[in-house]
């Protein structure tokens, strides 16, 4: 199987190879693309979200929302959706339904790093500890409040709450299932306690049967995958994720003959052929399409790596053709700016000219 083919497949499981989104849509529309943005992200289970602009823009690409408030709906109206630290200890866009086990099966890994690196800030054990209560009074009081209020009352309470303090105290009470980011208010996330924003916590799996489930969801969204591939996106241990993939074994498949070491990257059995054309496409900043396997030179050319991973965890937002990066686009005064890294035939730069109109008119 060529490295063509495997792109094709994975574009596809990301919801990739169809249309995206048209822009426009009024308050009518806002329940639809609420539901729309829940089904996709359900799909490809999380996706990324320290910068909700940029997860905002990945459901866009979907097809999955028409305008950032569709987004917002979802956060804030019918509560579909939430986000808070999850896979890798970074910040997520979940289903709610898929948040508590999740959270269960990451969060003894995650509460380790942030123990460790509130120590490194100068945060002792009981000053954190003293955060947490305080972020959930406040919280039950007062909440839902974005994190500059919940910054204020944590420095009233004479906690340190500068510079990284206060996102490592605040992923401690996320990781212990007390708050989540719930609405959006007056442009601004608010954390929320997550018995009041999403209700009392259903009883989670065992882990056997959450490892299973997190193997088959991630496959859904970004088979062909390899446990490796599961490992390094999920920020669980190769044990872990070898275990969930053996437990769903009679359900996938492995396509013979990848090309570049992928001979061990299985999927779901009984999908539908790939399609033949991955549509060019403008993807955001962080996009599951860039983050979701241990080797992403299927998607992106070794020789442009560092152009759309310049190091230090960020991942540019970037434009596909063929489910290949052909550029990186910026946004300077709201109007796309695309840098590609080669002329581009003539036909896909006029599709990714159309569809920057439609990023702008999705971001306004």
């Amino acid at each position: 199987m060529s490295s063509a083919e495997l792109r094709r497949r994975r574009a596809a499981a990301q919801l990739l190879a169809g249309r995206a989104a048209p822009a426009g849509g009024g308050t009518a529309d806002r329940a639809a693309g609420g539901a729309a943005s829940h089904r996709a992200v359900a799909h490809l289970l999380a996706v990324q979200a320290q910068d909700l602009r940029a997860a905002r823009l990945a459901l866009r690409a979907r097809g999955a929302a028409s305008v950032a408030a569709d987004v917002d709906a979802a956060l804030t109206d019918d509560r579909s959706l939430v986000v808070t630290w999850l896979m890798r200890g970074t910040l997520h866009l979940v289903a709610r339904e898929d948040h508590g086990w999740l959270l269960a099966l990451t969060r003894d890994q995650n509460a380790a790093t942030i123990r460790r690196r509130l120590g490194q800030l100068g945060v002792s054990q009981g000053d954190a500890e003293r955060a947490v209560t305080v972020i959930e009074r406040t919280l039950a009081d007062d909440g839902p409040l974005p994190r500059a209020r919940l910054a204020e009352r944590l420095r009233a309470a004479g906690l340190p709450a500068e510079g990284q303090r206060v996102p490592h105290m605040l992923a401690l009470a996320a990781g212990r299932g007390t708050i989540v980011l719930g609405p959006i208010q007056d442009g601004e996330h608010a954390f929320a306690l997550t018995r009041d924003w999403l209700g009392p916590p259903g009883r989670a799996p065992d882990r056997d049967t959450a490892l299973a489930e997190l193997a088959r969801r991630y496959l859904r969204g970004h088979g062909p995958a390899s446990a490796a591939d599961l490992a390094a996106w999920s920020g669980l241990g190769l044990r872990d994720a070898r275990a969930g993939i053996a437990a769903i074994a009679g359900e996938l498949t492995y396509p013979a003959g990848f090309a570049g070491g992928h001979r061990q990257d299985g999927d779901l059995a009984g999908r539908p052929a790939p399609p033949t054309r991955i549509p060019p496409r403008l993807l955001g900043a962080f996009d599951p399409y860039l983050l979701g396997w241990k080797d992403r030179s299927f998607a992106v050319d070794p020789t442009h790596a560092r152009r759309v991973h310049p190091g230090g965890g960020i991942v540019r937002a970037t434009a596909i053709a063929g489910g290949r990066a052909v550029a990186t686009w910026t946004m300077p005064g709201g109007r796309v700016a695309l840098e590609p890294f080669a002329p581009l035939p003539r036909s896909v730069d006029a599709a990714l000219r159309r569809d920057s109109e439609r990023v702008a008119r999705f971001s306004r």
